[in-house]
């Protein structure tokens, strides 16, 4: 159980970690188009390439649920915002497709651990305290993301180059994580409770309502900006736009999630994001202007905004599996 005294602490120490973990991937996502051109790959090596992050964050994430019940979500945390901090100005400089593989691997990894570790987290926050707080968790990710993208976006619109770029957000991400580690709570561990249990199908839907989010998410950050680019939409240094206005949709969504959450319920929140999400994609594909991709990208943002905290929520409350 958690003393009340420590939930705002607590609170703002999450917040800090959702910031943090939302904050560097977006800040990879302007830098796509530029090691591209980098490395003088077509879309099928960068499309390896990019798996290679997705590949290091699954592995992280199914590593993480062990390590968490014997170390509790804290350290893992810390480990995951230092990770990627040191981790992202080696994108920026990385000159061989290998290299790129090999650090992309390495940040999904620090990006699968913080993801798990910090939502095991919020789900026990939310619990003390009996309030939906996961929405508002996930609004911080959101202007992590935001910030991320702006703030690389911005200083290449300066031509100040991406290894500086990626210099000072690393230097941000350090700060704020730092800030975190007193403020996280040391959660009580549950070592009676088994390290694995077959799912069921509620447990399933869940995982694959999930992953197609991460999916969408995932191409939002790591296309958007070829997209624009490529479609002759905007130019390489303004590439980072679809995303930051995503991440501004989403945090907007979320900001309001709880609240939603509390009046309509879960189902009908998931419910209300299919429309925007399906349209969003549809304009965003289909754009003969940078302002029609624009207006999808915050449609898909908004779409997707309360799904993932919603899902986070139905998986804290199951029974069935060990939450961490």
């Amino acid at each position: 159980m958690i003393p009340s005294a420590n939930w705002s602490a607590g609170l703002l120490g999450t917040r800090l970690a959702f910031f943090v973990a939302g904050f560097g991937l977006a800040a990879w996502a302007p830098l796509v188009p530029l090691a591209k051109e980098r490395l003088g790959v077509d879309n099928r090596v960068l499309g390896l390439l990019l798996l290679c992050l997705g590949a290091g964050s699954v592995i992280a994430m199914l590593l993480t649920s062990v390590s968490n019940a014997r170390y509790g979500s804290k350290p893992i945390i810390i480990a995951g915002g230092l990770g990627i901090s040191l981790i992202l100005p080696w994108l920026a400089v990385a000159g061989t497709p290998l290299s790129l593989g090999a650090m992309l691997f390495a940040f999904g990894v620090s990006l699968g651990s913080i993801d798990v570790a910090m939502n095991i987290h919020a789900i026990e926050l939310e619990h003390a305290t009996g309030r939906p707080l996961m929405s508002g968790f996930h609004a911080q990710y959101s202007i992590g993301e935001f910030t991320g993208s702006a703030a690389v976006t911005s200083f290449l619109s300066l031509q100040r180059g991406p290894l500086i770029s990626t210099l000072v957000c690393s230097a941000l991400m350090m700060i704020a994580i730092v800030s975190a580690w007193p403020r996280l709570l040391a959660m009580s561990l549950r070592p009676q409770e088994p390290l694995f249990v077959l799912p069921n199908r509620s447990v399933l839907l869940v995982a694959v309502l999930a992953a197609v989010t991460f999916l969408v998410e995932g191409a939002m950050l790591d296309w958007s900006a070829l997209l624009l680019v490529g479609q002759g939409l905007l130019a390489e240094a303004h590439g980072g736009l679809g995303c930051m206005l995503f991440s501004i949709a989403m945090a907007a969504g979320r900001l309001s999630g709880d609240t939603m959450v509390a009046r309509l319920g879960d189902r009908t929140t998931l419910m209300l994001g299919t429309v925007p999400i399906v349209t969003g994609f549809l304009a965003v594909v289909a754009a003969p202007i940078a302002l029609i991709a624009m207006a999808g990208f915050v449609l898909i943002g908004l779409g997707v905004s309360n799904v993932v905290p919603v899902l986070c929520r139905r998986a804290g409350k199951q029974r069935v599996m060990p939450v961490g």
